[in-house]
């Protein structure tokens, strides 16, 4: 049979050559147009109904974005951002008693890298053990206490987030003992409130202020001396409006100069926004950016190219040629 056929068995090889190429190359465009659906625009204007952040907001009344009576809010904040409670802070500074609690905890906790009066300490040799903490105020003492950044077990340590040391009562205490050290011109907590935020506006400003270090996602990015921005996914609007305010590490201070308190409010909303955003382009591609998400299409689609390239090429008469001599 081979001699009436002398180019069949030749023939079968690059038969099932070509059906896996075909079949590579479909897979592939399926791949890249799967791709470009995932990194669409939402083809529709229809509103995307998501969970408002503190759930008891009628609809239609107040906060940037409201359509109106019976209708969602379609820039509203997303739920998983719920699960990092905010609570309403009470922090006195002109309280004696509440004073007199956050020094006796400062003295065991905090003295002994800050000093008594929290002027700092440096070590013999010069190095500075803990800094002055006079003008820190009590927007750098919240953050750095309820993110657990504080107090270090060693001072050369760079702070990172972590479980917190004291309790509410405790912080408050400390807040209010750091920010009685100081003058007035030392930052204050500020009373973020996201409740009637705009979202579109803190998108705005917080791609004009704060997406240079901490990524459009808010997952953070490296910096310049092996520093890192944080994420941002963990953090309450109120850590996020006492870390503007007093701009801890290489972060730059957001004063009432140049962000207004409604401003902050917009700001500490979106950031709530990105720990759950809606997504209606489709797949999200663990929202690493819109630079990643257009490397996967170039990747994928270049790839199909050569990949139908080649195919194409095993199809003209001088490779059929080659292959049969």
């Amino acid at each position: 049979m081979s001699e009436l056929m002398p180019g069949a068995p030749a023939d079968r090889p690059a038969s099932r050559l070509h059906r896996a190429v075909v079949v590579a190359a479909l897979l592939l465009a399926c791949a890249v147009g799967f791709s470009a659906w995932a990194g669409a625009p939402p083809s529709s204007a229809a509103p995307v109904q998501v969970n408002d952040d503190d759930g008891d907001r009628p609809a239609g009344e107040g906060g940037a974005g409201s359509e109106g009576p019976g209708e969602a809010d379609p820039l509203d904040v997303g739920g998983e951002g719920d699960e990092v409670e905010d609570r309403d802070v009470v922090v006195r500074a002109d309280d004696p008693e509440l004073v007199a609690a956050g020094r006796e905890l400062f003295e065991v906790g905090c003295s002994s890298c800050h000093g008594l009066d929290g002027a700092g300490l440096s070590a013999p040799d010069g190095d500075v053990r803990g800094p002055s903490l006079l003008e820190s105020g009590e927007a750098s003492a919240y953050y750095y206490m309820t993110t657990g950044r504080m107090p270090l077990a060693n001072s050369e340590e760079i702070p990172e987030r972590k479980d917190r040391a004291y309790d509410d009562e405790e912080i408050d205490a400390l807040v209010a003992f750091v920010g009685s050290l100081g003058d007035a011109e030392a930052p204050a907590l500020p009373d973020v409130d996201i409740a009637e935020a705009d979202l579109p506006v803190g998108g705005d400003l917080y791609r004009e202020h704060c997406q240079a270090c901490h990524q459009a996602s808010g997952s953070g990015g490296a910096l310049s001396y092996g520093r890192a921005a944080p994420s941002l996914e963990p953090s309450t609007p109120s850590q996020v409006g006492a870390a503007m305010r007093s701009g801890p590490g290489q972060m730059p201070v957001f004063g009432p100069d140049l962000l207004t308190q409604d401003e902050v409010d917009d700001i500490a909303r979106y950031v709530r926004y990105l720990s759950d955003p809606a997504d209606p382009g489709g797949l999200p591609i663990a929202r690493t950016g819109p630079v990643p998400e257009g490397f996967v299409s170039w990747i994928l689609g270049v790839g199909a190219l050569l990949v139908l390239s080649a195919w194409i090429g095993t199809r003209s008469p001088i490779a059929r040629r080659r292959a049969h001599p």
